[in-house]
């Protein structure tokens, strides 16, 4: 249990001061292409939440562990972001074949997005959790 909740911290850290930055950074691009979709001021926590909660776990899950059981980081790369592809298509392109207004430019962006911040998030949460995991077992 010790090193799930380990790996999970580890992925989280790293996740959300990714889409964080990209989040503050890349908003003006999200306003143009959304428009009147999006809020005019901030986001509804609840629903953050529980999506960080679950795409976490997600990665953790599909990525981080098996990496951590093989005892080499790479793996989380490439399933995580296998992993962030599959899922962010998910989201962009049902949004692009249902919605009247939804820009290709904005799915190929978050697709783009998804992939890399799913794959670091992977990988830099199995090296840390391997780091934690290495140092508290250390005799």
């Amino acid at each position: 249990m010790q090193r799930h909740i380990i790996a999970w911290a580890s992925t989280a850290l790293v996740f959300v001061a990714l889409d964080a930055f990209w989040l503050s950074t890349m908003q003006g691009f999200y306003r143009r292409a959304l428009g009147e979709l999006m809020l005019e001021q901030g986001f509804r926590p609840a629903p953050a939440i529980i999506f960080y909660l679950i795409f976490i776990s997600g990665i953790v899950v599909f990525a981080v562990a098996p990496a951590l059981a093989g005892g080499r980081a790479l793996p989380a790369l490439v399933y995580g972001a296998f992993f962030g592809f599959c899922s962010y298509a998910t989201y962009d392109l049902t949004n692009q074949a249902t919605l009247a207004r939804w820009p290709a430019s904005l799915t190929l962006v978050d697709l783009a997005w998804g992939t890399v911040l799913s794959g670091a998030s992977g990988f830099f949460g199995a090296v840390v959790a391997g780091l934690i995991l290495s140092w508290i077992s250390a005799p």
